[in-house]
């Protein structure tokens, strides 16, 4: 069961950090259409890759897999917005964050539930 839930928000963090690699571009000739948001996760760089290799990693861990947390990084940074039941889960949080690769910075605004 974990196993499947891994393996749906990796997905869901590889669909959405591909949406998010998207900005800027108006969509005026864009031929592409859906097929640019559905980027492997392989083929994610900078920012995205970053968001998805946080959310992969707090997925991973059991304790934190079913937390409320939404992940957003720009320019490397890193903020975590929403709920988690305790002190010592935010705190692990936050180390597993710093610990992904090209992390600068973390902006830890969760709140505390528990």
């Amino acid at each position: 069961m974990k196993t499947n839930n891994l393996i749906a928000v990796l997905l869901a963090a590889s669909f959405l950090a591909a949406c998010a690699g998207t900005g800027g571009q108006s969509g005026k000739g864009d031929t592409k259409g859906a097929t640019a948001a559905a980027k492997p996760a392989e083929a994610l760089t900078g920012d995205a890759l970053i968001t998805a290799n946080v959310k992969s990693a707090l997925a991973a861990d059991p304790e934190l897999a079913n937390a409320k947390i939404t992940v957003s990084t720009t320019d490397g940074n890193v903020t975590l917005k929403g709920e988690i039941k305790t002190l010592a889960l935010r705190r692990k949080a936050e180390s597993i964050v710093k610990s992904v690769p090209n992390v600068k910075s973390l902006n830890n605004q969760t709140v505390v539930t528990g």
